[in-house]
């Protein structure tokens, strides 16, 4: 009797475990449904900001086309480049691939940027050229494509119910055996948008998106000719002293700066060597071995590296910045022209502070830029361009530069490092040829060296 008693009460406990097992278990369920649902309200959250903020964008662009006056220009870009912003904000939101909307993500940093490009140019009292003109017509005429299409894709997503992570989620295996159909068919829409894109227009400016850029040649390397593979190998070696018998080839490397590849088991790491195809002249030398202690001081490392540029050819420059990470320091080299420092002649070097021995070199700036450059006349003498500095800056000191603009110009320069009323210091760059301002940085100074901001 005692023992059915007791196996009554077993059972009881054992059916109060599974109900409270089942009660965790629909808990969690609840709990994961709602999740699903407040992750599916944030999609389609981003889905209808994406669409707003491109359709407010083919608003503003074609506004853009009317503005008269460089204030109104200057307003209006301002607002499209806003509403860029907003719209790629929104569409980083969606639960797709970067692939899957690379044109239209891509349009839309083209838009944004070209904008503020614009609107630069409209704060110095300057009206758009026609040929800019005709290029804000064409990116109108794009957006408004765009517009009406994510328009008629968000219709078919509210009408027909359809998840926008469901769509993402579905396989093609799915797709194949006709799984939730609706949102294949809508996916399916999302794709041919893509590939049916409009071509964007050739856009020539200074920035970054430019198409020019795509087409720029490495200035140092013009009228070089091209070496062999055997060749790049031998100057490899006397690059960094490493016997050539040890040196492999890793293969070739395309793009604006072709190159041999190469690499090393030697002196604790892998050394890796890039070697233009025109002209045989490093690119890039890189040793992956762990620098474990700090025996050398930066100002000896600082000399370390600049005997060696020298020992290497590399004449004129002068070091600007440097910054220890870890047991390394890497210091940034310009070169000097005519009392000029050509921030876009750059050429960083990394020394090892256990030994002293160069574990890294970088040559790619100098190479794109260095040419045998003629220095403009000053228009806007050093008194002048002073007093377009701040107010609220003290000058500390003063030189001529040539600096990069995001579309890989040149302009030249009065450079003016400054400190405010806290300590904290600036440099300030005017054009010494417009008197405009055209670039404000912030030097970061620690023990670890300097950079810039």
């Amino acid at each position: 009797m005692r023992r059915k008693k007791r196996i009554v009460v077993l059972t009881s406990y054992i059916l109060a475990g599974f109900i409270a097992l089942g009660g965790l278990a629909y808990s969690y369920h609840l709990k994961a449904e709602e999740y699903k649902l407040q992750l599916e309200n944030d999609y389609q959250r981003a889905f209808n900001e994406l669409v707003i903020g491109v359709s407010e964008l083919d608003t503003s662009l074609q506004k853009s086309l009317y503005a008269a006056s460089p204030s109104l220009l200057g307003s209006v870009c301002t607002e499209v480049y806003g509403k860029a912003q907003a719209a790629q904000y929104a569409l980083g939101e969606l639960p797709f691939s970067s692939d899957e909307f690379q044109n239209t993500s891509g349009f839309i940093t083209k838009v944004g940027d070209y904008a503020y490009m614009l609107t630069k140019k409209a704060s110095s009292g300057n009206t758009i050229s026609e040929d800019e003109q005709k290029n804000l017509i064409k990116l109108s005429q794009t957006a408004t494509l765009l517009a009406d299409n994510l328009n008629q894709l968000m219709s078919d997503v509210n009408n027909n119910g359809v998840s926008i992570g469901r769509m993402e989620a579905l396989s093609s295996t799915a797709a194949k055996i006709g799984s939730d159909a609706t949102s294949n068919i809508l996916k399916d829409s999302f794709t041919v948008m893509e590939e049916e894109f409009p071509e964007t227009p050739t856009l020539i400016y200074d920035g970054p998106f430019s198409t020019h850029i795509e087409g720029m040649t490495p200035k140092l390397l013009e009228g070089k000719e091209e070496i062999t593979a055997e060749e790049a190998l031998k100057r490899a070696a006397a690059f960094l002293g490493t016997k050539s018998g040890i040196i492999k080839s890793s293969g070739e490397r395309g793009g604006s700066l072709p190159a041999y590849m190469f690499y090393a088991n030697d002196d604790g790491g892998t050394i890796s060597f890039e070697i233009t195809k025109r002209g045989g002249i490093v690119s890039g030398a890189f040793n992956s071995r762990l620098v474990k202690s700090s025996v050398i001081t930066q100002k000896d490392a600082v000399r370390i590296a600049t005997r060696f540029l020298r020992e290497k050819g590399y004449d004129n420059m002068r070091q600007s910045y440097q910054y220890a990470d870890g047991n390394t320091l890497t210091v940034n080299y310009a070169y000097m022209k005519d009392g000029v420092i050509c921030y876009t002649d750059l050429i960083k070097v990394s020394v090892a502070l256990d030994n002293g021995r160069i574990v890294g070199f970088e040559g790619q700036g100098y190479i794109m830029n260095h040419t045998d450059r003629t220095i403009p006349a000053v228009k806007i003498d050093e008194n002048k361009a002073r007093q377009k500095v701040s107010p609220l800056l003290k000058v500390l000191t003063h030189e001529m530069a040539i600096i990069p603009t995001s579309g890989k110009n040149e302009i030249f320069c009065h450079e003016f490092k400054c400190e405010n009323g806290d300590g904290s210091r600036y440099i300030v760059y005017i054009n010494a040829e417009t008197g405009n301002e055209e670039k404000i940085l912030i030097l970061l100074e620690s023990d670890n060296g300097t950079l810039t901001i």
